[in-house]
């Protein structure tokens, strides 16, 4: 009868530590959002020496350690005067940070990029067109990048770019709370611009609980809109345009001028996630060359000086923080919307 004797119980003498940390790094076309991301989850900036050389190459170094760290690096790949940063310089920067972060030992990277730049090319519309969205996707994967959040895609399909996990926020919740805290003299009606926001508007006016209506567009050119009319009932309401970001704001011009003088609203208020507000948006949305009362943004891209009045910023900054947290956490992030962040 053979007897097998069990070996004494091995300890190793390698300390070891499983405390996971959570480090919070801002790219310079996001600094003001990631400050305040890091206030609601009580931690510092990461120090990081983010320059431009004279030649205009970016440059990026941690000025601490980051080894085994969640390391999460917001930046919009959006243009920023302040900063003397243009979207490829962000785009740039972002790349850069990821490739320093994965050289330094981070246990897991991930792009916080709360406007995806480059997302309206998402399709071939055109013959020996690229699929611009789906290069910057090849680009983050190529130089690390472990996971990426980002907020109201302009479409769903973006996230098939990757094989990397993307988790895909929506500002929808506070926009309509926005609406649903507002008191207007007049009935609300939410009006898509086109026909391809149709869903968004249509969840957005369940949300505020009336009515909604589309509009006919017909785009000639890139970055040109011709408004037709309005299918729906907008006569004496204030009509609520919804979109997804606003660019040079012809479309909603267009769409605010159509409603007011062919559908007979009482009055037009703008709402969107992103507020690129490039080239002569701002000229466009004053409130006497529009007709808009009040355009409703959020803070994923920072506004640049001269912007108008009639312009309300609202912070995506604690939705981010909650999504982050969760990440971290190994939570699910869907919850916070009750499952309900895929919009398309």
């Amino acid at each position: 009868m053979s007897v097998i004797e069990e070996s004494p119980s091995l300890v190793s003498s390698i300390p070891q530590d499983y405390t996971k940390r959570l480090m919070v790094f801002g790219g310079r076309a996001s600094m003001e959002l990631t400050a305040k991301i890091a206030g609601r989850l009580d931690v510092d900036v990461g120090r990081a020496d983010l320059r431009t050389f004279a030649d205009g190459e970016v440059y990026c170094r941690y000025e601490e350690s980051i080894r085994g760290a969640d390391v999460f690096l917001v930046q919009s790949t959006v243009g920023n005067e302040a900063q003397g940063m243009t979207p490829n310089d962000a785009l740039m920067e972002l790349l850069v940070m990821i490739d320093a972060a994965k050289g330094a030992s981070a246990h897991r990277i991930i792009a916080v990029m709360p406007w995806y730049g480059y997302s309206r090319q998402d399709k071939k519309s055109a013959p020996r067109e690229p699929i611009s969205a789906r290069v910057v996707a090849q680009c983050l994967e190529a130089v690390g990048v472990d996971r990426v959040l980002t907020m109201d895609l302009h479409s769903g399909q973006v996230q098939g770019f990757f094989s990397k996990p993307v988790d895909h926020m929506t500002a929808m919740p506070m926009l309509t709370q926005y609406f649903l805290d507002q008191a207007f003299d007049h009935d609300l009606v939410i009006v898509s611009p086109d026909a391809g926001r149709v869903k968004v508007a249509r969840n957005f006016a369940q949300k505020v609980g009336v009515h909604w209506a589309v509009m006919e567009k017909n785009r000639p050119a890139q970055q040109v809109a011709e408004i037709g009319y309005v299918v729906g009932d907008v006569e004496g309401k204030t009509a609520v345009l919804v979109d997804d970001m606003i660019d040079t704001a012809g479309t909603l011009c267009a769409a605010a001028k159509t409603v007011l003088e062919q559908g007979g609203a009482a009055n037009v208020i703008a709402c969107a996630t992103h507020g690129v507000f490039s080239g002569p948006a701002y000229e466009r949305l004053a409130r006497e060359n529009s007709g808009i009362d009040r355009i409703v943004v959020t803070d994923t891209i920072p506004l640049r000086p001269g912007a108008p009045e009639n312009i309300t910023v609202l912070s995506t900054a604690q939705i981010l923080a909650d999504s982050i947290r969760r990440i971290f956490a190994d939570d699910s992030v869907s919850e916070i919307f009750q499952g309900e962040n895929q919009l398309f």
